[in-house]
């Protein structure tokens, strides 16, 4: 079975007190992972070393940083590059959030060198791809995130495409209280799959994890995580309230 994954994207929030307290409230929960269930805490860079070393003596739970570099290193004050990422022993990193791609201008092509960077040294890329509400109702985000997937990703080879993770993110549903219903969701995971599974073949497709990212809530992710092809979430708000990440946790397939 596909990894399932609850990965929580803390963006810019909290106190490193109060990361701690949230951390700590999760894991008194005693939720126990089956073998083929995941949780990742992308936390700010200043919490890594912190969270790692919450997460580490606890089976299947993992830490992730929310961005790096498209560069190895050198003079550019202010960014974190992938070796010092591994040099911590962080094993995950978002790449190409909305966020991102809407306030700081990434493209596609500058996040195919992130992605680049990350396996070079050995961290899990989870590749986010989504389209706007003005795409969505012009009814091209089929096309609109399968260019994604082509100009960030399809420069991989099999064995380097089985290392990613995606997540979908509807952006008209990020943050707006808005979410796509589960039928939405599914068809776009499907979508997406398709589009691996026509690039790469069916045997890949079928193992990358595909994960929802827009207003997962403790209330609707054990319906959306039951679609067939919806593999966990990227969530964001909900991760900031332990009660509420503790049942998406337990929502997992």
């Amino acid at each position: 079975m596909r990894k399932q994954i609850a990965a929580a994207n803390w963006k810019m929030n909290l106190t490193f007190q109060q990361g701690e307290k949230l951390l700590d409230d999760i894991f008194d929960a005693g939720i126990d992972l089956a073998t083929h269930q995941q949780v990742i805490f992308a936390v700010p860079f200043p919490y890594l070393l912190m969270t790692r070393s919450e997460t580490e003596e606890v089976k299947n739970y993992e830490v992730a940083a929310q961005n790096c570099s498209d560069k190895d290193s050198g003079a550019y004050t202010g960014e974190v590059s992938a070796e010092m990422l591994h040099s911590l022993a962080v094993n995950f990193c978002i790449i190409g959030h909305s966020e991102r791609r809407e306030y700081f201008g990434e493209t596609n092509s500058l996040l195919s060198e992130k992605v680049n960077q990350c396996l070079k040294f050995n961290i899990t890329p989870i590749f986010c791809c989504g389209e706007s509400l003005a795409i969505r109702e012009s009814g091209i985000q089929n096309e609109f995130v399968q260019t994604q997937l082509r100009e960030s990703l399809f420069h991989l080879n099999e064995e380097n495409i089985k290392r990613i993770v995606i997540a979908y993110e509807p952006i008209w549903a990020i943050g707006t209280g808005k979410t796509a219903s589960s039928a939405q969701a599914q068809e776009m995971h499907a979508h997406l799959r398709s589009v691996l599974a026509k690039q790469y073949g069916n045997g890949i497709a079928k193992d990358i994890s595909i994960l929802y990212g827009g207003s997962v809530k403790a209330n609707n992710a054990k319906e959306l995580f039951g679609c067939p092809d919806v593999d966990g979430g990227l969530v964001g708000g909900a991760s900031l309230v332990a009660k509420d990440f503790i049942e998406i946790i337990r929502s997992l397939k």
